[in-house]
């Protein structure tokens, strides 16, 4: 993709999470939802790069990771209403999407459980000697967890075909970095010393974080073993839920502002070619208020379609 897909790419990532937040006080979205608003370049940086046959894996926070690769717009609103036409038959909400036929293989709410899953996938893929790539992606609060590690040094010894994504947007639910790993630590440093490449760069640049994960994807294809990277991000709105929540006091408002700044959208919305941005605007929203109307218009799961679920 060039610059103006991406931008594009992010921008329709942008209204849709919007509009679940706008939407959300309806009550009609019943479940818990973790928006990306403030990180979708590291969603789009990297899917861009990837294809169908390359297969992903989120966490919580999975909206922005779905729809960068490709996933169906209708089916992921249509779970977070709880409708039988949802991507998990309604029965998942926000935190578990999959769209198997982009390759999107599913987000799960507990910290760090999809990291082992992709790990098994790129040994499933080295196994069948396909030419494709596992991807995981998760926050910082993930590499505090031991599994984060049992992954990491199965992947390298295996040599796996495997590019771990870590967003490290300074929050694990309230609590900061500063009180939860040494004051010194780099994350991707810290990695690196387990004998794994691993490189940083900054989550808000689109280009570069594209450029950071062909060059990753590259090394992979060409048997050079797992790749990790580290991208710093923010996260605009509260851990869980659609509103802001800075005057709780985990975090400043001056530093969420900072943080705005750096918006990954901003050439977007200063491109002084009106008509053109416009013309996305409607486009794109036309496209997230018919998703909506399908989800709200689709039935809910019935009691045989979930011993159905449960039976397969």
């Amino acid at each position: 993709m060039n610059l103006s897909e991406l931008q594009r790419s992010m921008l329709r990532i942008r209204l849709v999470e919007e509009s679940i937040a706008n939407k959300y006080s309806e009550q009609k979205m019943r479940c818990p939802t973790h928006l990306s608003i403030g990180q979708e370049a590291i969603a789009v940086g990297v899917c861009s790069n990837l294809t169908n046959e390359d297969q992903v894996l989120s966490t919580h926070r999975a909206h922005a990771h779905y729809l960068a690769k490709g996933g169906c717009l209708n089916s992921m609103l249509a779970e977070i209403y709880g409708k039988v036409t949802g991507c998990s038959k309604g029965m998942g909400g926000s935190m578990h999407l999959i769209d198997k036929s982009v390759g999107f293989m599913g987000s799960t709410a507990i910290v760090g459980n999809t990291i082992p899953v992709a790990v098994g996938s790129a040994l499933a893929m080295k196994i069948k000697n396909k030419r494709s790539l596992s991807c995981v992606f998760f926050g910082d609060g993930a590499t505090e967890e031991g599994v984060f590690y049992e992954s990491i040094n199965f992947a390298i010894v295996r040599n796996l075909p495997v590019l771990f994504i870590c967003e490290n947007n300074l929050y694990s639910v309230y609590s900061g970095l500063e009180v939860r790993q040494p004051k010194e630590r780099r994350i991707f440093e810290m990695v690196r010393a387990s004998g794994i490449e691993a490189n940083h760069g900054d989550g808000n640049n689109v280009l570069e974080v594209s450029s950071f994960v062909k060059e990753a994807r590259d090394k992979i294809l060409l048997g050079q073993g797992p790749q990790f990277l580290e991208f710093d991000t923010y996260r605009w709105r509260e851990h869980c839920g659609p509103n802001y929540d800075n005057d709780i006091g985990y975090r400043e408002e001056k530093e969420f502002l900072e943080w705005k700044k750096k918006d990954p959208l901003k050439d977007v919305f200063e491109n002084k070619d009106v008509g053109l941005v416009k013309g996305f605007f409607n486009k794109f929203n036309a496209e997230i208020l018919q998703a909506h109307n399908f989800a709200d218009n689709s039935e809910f799961p019935s009691d045989m379609d979930f011993q159905q679920i449960v039976s397969s």
